[in-house]
């Protein structure tokens, strides 16, 4: 049996994490051939650790919604399919209606990935219809506590109040209540980012186009309404954000480069003018009415947008933010602060230009995050015994760190490497109930392996906690020799032929 020694806490080293964060509004279209550009798959030494990707307007029909549930959605497996091979990880994700937050991480960083919770913010219609709100995974990242927000706010230019409010909604509801986690303002790091809405006040259609086709972005800067915002409101601006040096993202007419030649009408207002009076004696009294009904005014205000044409204005709507916890003050000033142990650098903030399915533009930002592990080792170490055979029962070694807690329903799986997400599983068991010793410590539990198919492929193991909701142990990766072995008089083990 290998050796196997709890890892004891020592100084953790600093990390550099580098994560890629997407977010595109994708107006019901499905995913193009190719998102190479917009993923940096192209970027051979960027060393990407995370993706963090939101949509937004994902196709939410009844038919597409009910074949969602019972499968994955086309976005989400799109990515998987292009992001597994490169040994990402789905490790969670969160869908209201439009709206998508899916999370990936390089297979290595899963022990030290806790997801804590998961959570939709309805605002739309009084805080009862999700079309538009936000999504909230949060999670901790090597022990520092990481909230992640995609969020679709109101749009048209007069509804730059109601953004403001829905924003402070959103914010208001991550509460924990009843859960070990703090504030969601006492959490190291906030990542919000979505469509966001927020329009150019003032200028007209024609100079801001000029503005753009000559890229002199800084006039539309002073008139953008969330920069305009954040120069007014304490707790927003403490939400960082890159320079916009790319073109304003929205609208755009679809399959094309050019900013919108429709038209705009009035019609947006027919449901929301609508709801304010008749709708809510529909809600409270029968929800299936008032969805069939509402639905049918969405199309017909679509049906009537068409109608009656007008060009909109371009915007910045799709953003990126961030906030890291404010560092406490040094008292006395002349007491030296000790080195930060959390820092976050911008690599870029770009749009996307060559992606014409939607009326949006994709944006994305890179981030640098240098951080001082709080949790330096995982709570379970993994070892598969001796050589792995696809015809015996094999044996996995494990042992426990003091702090962790193990659950009846804690279980192990073998996974090929490239999985897909956490239940991509090829084989698992439960770590009690095919537990066969135990000892200083010291645990192992039988595999078998008699119906794994031959292939060339890699494994590995990964120890799932059923409390923590989250792997705590992975191995390194092994194979599975196929066929039956015979030893010869010799003693070498051959093949049977």
């Amino acid at each position: 049996m290998a050796a196997l020694n709890p890892r004891k806490p020592t100084e953790a080293r600093g990390k550099t994490l580098s994560i890629h964060v997407v977010t595109w509004n994708v107006a019901s279209a499905a995913p193009p051939l190719d998102l190479g550009d917009l993923l940096q798959l192209n970027k051979d030494n960027l060393n990407l650790d995370m993706y963090v990707i939101g949509l937004q307007e994902m196709n939410c029909g009844i038919m597409s919604l009910l074949s969602d549930t019972a499968f994955e959605d086309p976005w989400s497996s799109f990515f998987m399919d292009v992001l597994s091979p490169l040994s990402f990880v789905k490790v969670s994700s969160i869908r209201m209606q439009g709206l998508l937050l899916l999370f990936f991480a390089k297979h290595q960083h899963l022990p030290f990935v806790q997801i804590l919770s998961t959570k939709s913010t309805p605002t739309g219609l009084f805080g009862y219809w999700g079309n538009k709100g936000g999504v909230t995974i949060c999670l901790k990242l090597y022990g520092y506590y990481v909230s992640i927000i995609n969020c679709h706010l109101p749009p048209h230019m007069a509804n730059n109040d109601q953004r403001l409010e829905h924003f402070d909604r959103i914010l208001e509801m991550q509460n924990f209540e009843g859960q070990d986690i703090p504030n969601i303002l006492e959490h190291d790091f906030i990542l919000w980012f979505g469509d966001m809405n927020f329009r150019i006040d003032d200028f007209g259609l024609h100079f801001v186009r000029e503005s753009i086709k000559n890229r002199c972005y800084s006039d539309l800067w002073e008139k953008d309404q969330l920069s305009i915002a954040k120069r007014h409101d304490p707790l927003l601006r403490e939400f960082q954000e890159g320079p916009l040096l790319f073109p304003p993202t929205y609208k755009f007419d679809k399959n094309s480069n050019n900013y919108d030649t429709r038209e705009f009408s009035p019609a947006h207002m027919l449901p929301e003018s609508l709801a304010h009076t008749m709708l809510p004696a529909l809600l409270s009294r029968h929800s299936v009415l008032f969805l069939l009904y509402y639905g049918c005014l969405k199309r017909l205000a679509l049906i009537y947008d068409h109608l009656c044409e007008k060009k909109r204005k371009p915007a910045w709507t799709d953003r990126i933010l961030w906030r890291l916890k404010r560092q406490p003050q040094a008292n006395p000033p002349t007491q030296r602060l000790p080195a930060p142990h959390f820092c976050l650098s911008l690599r870029s903030y770009v749009s996307h230009m060559m992606y014409c399915i939607s009326d949006h533009k994709p944006v994305t930002s890179t981030f640098d995050l240098e951080l001082k592990p709080l949790a330096s080792a995982p709570l379970i170490t993994l070892i598969p015994e001796g050589l792995w055979t696809m015809e015996n029962d094999m044996l996995v070694s494990y042992s426990l760190t003091p702090d962790f807690l193990s659950s009846p329903w804690d279980w192990i799986g073998l996974y090929k490497v490239g999985l897909r997400h956490i239940n991509d599983y090829v084989s698992y068991v439960w770590v009690r109930d095919n537990q066969v010793s135990f000892s200083d410590g010291l645990s192992q539990v039988y595999f078998n392996t008699s119906n794994i198919p031959e292939t060339e492929d890699q494994f590995l193991l990964c120890y799932y906690s059923n409390s923590l909701h989250s792997v705590v142990g992975i191995s390194k990766p092994f194979k599975i020799q196929p066929g039956s072995l015979a030893e010869d008089p010799l003693g070498e083990a051959q093949p049977h032929l």
